[in-house]
């Protein structure tokens, strides 16, 4: 096996290592997975977020979050309030360049509602479709987290495949007056 398979296998072993952590809700393995300052070769007493190599992560809907606090804040906050999680990750594309490697997948996530009383079963199972692309950095440790970019899937309803398919009215898609598309 080629260095390049090794580097793609460890780069996908983090990766799952990632979802597996949150899915167990734990904050410590999540936060060692995340780079240090250290990691990075920066003063831990002294970083700037405007230096090269300062973690972020964009939860969808979230603003961008720079700064290994700020991130794990992040997930901090996630756990305690998500009752349950699991990712079924699918289009997993890894690519490693020297030190740096980047994944690309769809998570598929299903959570679980709070339960409606104290002491009752889940609550409802919730879906939802998120894009992700993971940036990783190798480290003597391995590999580890740069940034995490995550971004919703927009469902389609049958109205819109429609309209991408000419319309009920077979109007091709464009605007009645103006020639915009619509």
């Amino acid at each position: 096996m080629s260095a390049a398979d090794v580097d793609v296998e460890e780069v996908a072993a983090a990766n799952t290592s990632f979802y597996e952590a949150m899915e167990r809700g734990d904050f410590e393995e999540v936060a060692g997975l995340w780079l240090t300052p250290t990691d990075l070769g920066v003063d831990e007493e002294y970083h700037d977020p405007a230096d090269t190599g300062v973690v972020s992560c964009v939860h969808p809907g979230w603003p961008v979050l720079t700064g290994r606090g700020e991130v794990l804040r992040s997930y901090a906050l996630i756990m305690a309030n998500t009752d349950y999680i699991q990712f079924f990750l699918t289009d997993v594309h890894v690519s490693v360049t020297g030190d740096t490697a980047i994944v690309s997948c769809t998570e598929n996530i299903l959570s679980g509602g709070p339960a409606p009383e104290e002491g009752e079963e889940l609550g409802p199972l919730v879906g939802q479709l998120v894009v992700a692309t993971n940036v990783f950095r190798r480290t003597p440790e391995g590999w580890k987290l740069w940034s995490h970019h995550a971004s919703p899937v927009l469902a389609t309803s049958e109205e819109d495949e429609d309209e991408e398919e000419g319309g009920a009215d077979g109007d091709e898609g464009v605007g009645p007056d103006d020639g915009t598309l619509a």
